[in-house]
Parts: structure tokens; sequence; C-alpha cells
């Protein structure tokens, strides 16, 4: 059993186990495999505690997968019904034969920010390029997207990875510790660790905000099999509906949305939380309606292209499929 089948097989338990059949003929249980748990997917834990799932018959589940593209083939393999994550792991599956496609969006903005160590911010009137030469930036693993976004936008600021700057690669919780050691001066990090390393003095406010520079962004959609939309068209109408409705909650009702936040993080101080939430709004990160537009994913290919990891351009038809999305706001209109 490989890890990805020992964690779904934990998490089944952890539901309690085979439902009666009569409950299982109600309700139709779905797992969403995420890369992470964090703030910029809050509009798809409201869906799921505000009951928008259960109006639909659908039990929805979540299960962590930290293992670069471990939530990807969670759905490839179907293990699981959904992935949230860029619609670039699409394209990557298409070149490879596989068929997946976005059917909502949640994310509409590169959710990553530039972050300078404190003390150590640009002079006064200097521009981004020229501040970044030298630097040493602790960015995400390699084909992450936020490792994408550093290198996409090192190229349009005339670096070179290999000269003018220094990457280094890891994961999103050890950025942190890398600039507040002074193993980087500047970070590519996201909530809720932005607004940690801002309270701890660790760095300033952003240097370079990607959700308000890159404008709209396919930065996190909901993925499934092309199959799925073939067998079970049902099922995915249904899911799509919640995810709306749930986009539309977060936008609508902010002061409850935070409280979803609270108890999916506990353990953040409430004072962070509400400036992380304040920064996402801010920076209108959450898709309002689950459209992904397609300047969004124009966005987002440029993005990997450039960086090399999507070796050619994906058609947004082959990967996108706004069919359910574009009927369920016909439907919340009447």
């Amino acid at each position: 059993m490989n890890a990805i089948s020992r964690r779904l097989a934990l998490s089944l338990v952890l539901m309690g186990g085979v439902a009666s059949g009569a409950l299982a003929q109600e309700r139709k249980t779905l797992i969403v495999a995420e890369p992470t748990h964090g703030t910029g997917y809050l509009p798809l834990y409201v869906a799921i505690q505000k009951g928008f799932f259960d109006a639909e018959k659908l039990d929805v589940k979540i299960l962590t997968v930290e293992s670069g593209s471990g939530h990807t083939n969670a759905v490839l393999t179907g293990q699981a019904f959904a992935f949230i994550g860029g619609p670039e792991h699409n394209a990557f599956a298409k070149v490879k034969g596989g068929e997946l496609r976005g059917v909502v969006n949640v994310v509409d903005r590169g959710n990553v920010y530039f972050v300078a160590k404190k003390g150590m911010e640009p002079k006064p009137g200097e521009s981004i390029a020229s501040y970044m030469k030298g630097k040493t930036i602790a960015t995400g693993l390699y084909s992450g997207t936020p490792n994408s976004i550093t290198r996409y936008l090192a190229s349009k600021w005339g670096l070179d990875p290999k000269s003018t700057v220094t990457l280094k690669e890891m994961t999103n919780g050890a950025i942190l510790a890398a600039v507040k050691a002074g193993g980087a001066e500047v970070g590519v990090t996201t909530e809720p660790l932005l607004t940690r390393g801002v309270v701890e003095g660790i760095w300033s406010e952003p240097i370079f905000n990607v959700p308000k520079e890159l404008g709209p962004y396919a930065y996190s959609t909901l993925n499934i099999r092309a199959a799925s939309i073939k067998n079970e068209p049902e099922t995915v109408a249904a899911f799509v509906r919640g995810v709306v409705k749930g986009l539309k909650y977060t936008d609508a009702n902010r002061e409850e949305a935070a409280a979803v936040a609270k108890k999916e993080f506990p353990t953040m101080a409430l004072d962070d939380l509400k400036a992380t939430l304040d920064r996402s709004f801010a920076d209108s990160m959450w898709s309002k309606d689950g459209m992904i537009s397609a300047d969004s994913w124009k966005t987002g290919e440029s993005v990997v292209l450039e960086a090399g990891i999507l070796k050619k351009p994906v058609p947004y038809d082959d990967i996108i499929d706004m069919q359910f999305v574009r009927s369920t706001l016909a439907s919340l209109k009447n």
C-alpha cells in the first residue's frame, strides 16, 4: 500500500467506516486532495462547514497530501475525486496522456508574496529588478507554483537563477526559518506564514505583491478526471454547486468565513488570522463565482512555460471545463 493509499484508508476509518446501505444511497462521499492545509483554500472549507455539500447529498472530506504532485496523482489513480491546485497540473498530465479538467475556480490570484529580511528592504526609489541582483531567494520546491512564479519573474526582471540570483528551494514552512537565520535575504511566501514573519519581525511587508501585480491567475482550481464528467455528471454538477455557494458565502459573509477559518486553524492567533484574511480579501484572492477565465489560464500557462516546467502550450479547452459553473450560475439567478 502506497503512502497515499495509507492516508486515504486512515481517513476513511476516521470517517466511521462504511456507511449503512440506506445512508450510502442518500449521500456520496468525495475525497478532495490538497497539497497543504492553508487559509488560501478557505472557500472550500466554508462550503464543507456551512453544509453546502450536505444540501447536495455529498459528504466531502479533505485529504492533505504534502508530497509534490501527490494530490494530482491521488486523482489520476482514482484515490480522490478532486484535487485543489493549479490547472497547470492538468496540462502536465495532458502532455503525458492523462485527462484532467478544472471544473471550478477557487484562488484567482497568484497567492505568493516576495518579502525582504527586516532591515534589508529596497532603498526608496530602487527598482525591484535592481534590488534583486545578487540576492539569495528562498522559494518553494521546483515544479511547485511559487517556484515557477519566482523563475518567471526573475526572467521578466532580467535575472538569471544560475548567475545573478541564487535560488534556495525548500518547503514553504522552511522559508521563514531560512530568512530568519540569514540564509536568504528574500523569501517567497504565502499566508499565514507571511503575517507570522511580519509579526515576529523577520521580514517587512511584501516588497512585491504577486496577486496585485499579475492580476487574474488560475492559481488553485478544483480538478477532476475527465472520465468523471462523462460517467457521473450529476455528481460533478452537485460538487460544483457546493463550491460556488461556498465562494459566494465567503465573499458576502466575511465574519462568518473568519469563524470557519478559526475552526480550521485553531492554534493561529486571532490577530494573525484577521490580518491574513484582511490581506486575502484586499488582494481579491478568491474567485467570487467559480469561473476560470481564459485570461487567468493564459497567465498561469505563461508562468510555467517561462519556468521551463511546461514544455509546450496546452489549449484552455483541453484542461478546463466551465459547463457546470455556467449552469450553476444560471440556476442561482432564477
